[in-house]
């Protein structure tokens, strides 16, 4: 089971980003998913998690500004980031909530956020 992450860019202070997630396999549909991230010389911390159902819940350092999606029908979650900051510069992660059915984190995308 895989995950993809993608849409990282570098975008100026204010701006905004969506990062996409695509999920192989059979299942994306039944499984709480989360969003980490990384910042150079720092630890992954949890940034956004979503319910199989729908129900989200954010980081303090990221509520309000960030909202975090899915669409089962294409096995695909979605971060959509505004007011970006520089301090939201990080390297992005998606994966399952579940620790047991985690194969892995990807290569992330990375998000710079300029001043």
């Amino acid at each position: 089971v895989q995950l993809q992450a993608s849409g990282g860019g570098l975008v100026q202070a204010g701006g905004s980003l969506r990062l996409s997630c695509a999920a192989s396999g059979n299942i994306f549909g039944r499984n709480d998913m989360v969003w980490y991230r990384q910042a150079p010389g720092k630890q992954r911390e949890l940034v956004a998690t979503i319910t199989s159902s729908g129900s989200t819940n954010y980081a303090d350092s990221v509520k309000g500004r960030f909202t975090i999606s899915r669409d089962n029908a294409k096995n695909t979650m979605y971060l959509k980031m505004n007011s970006l900051k520089p301090e939201d510069t990080a390297v992005y992660y998606c994966n399952y909530r579940a620790v047991s059915i985690r194969s892995g984190w990807g290569q992330g995308t990375l998000v710079t956020v300029s001043s």
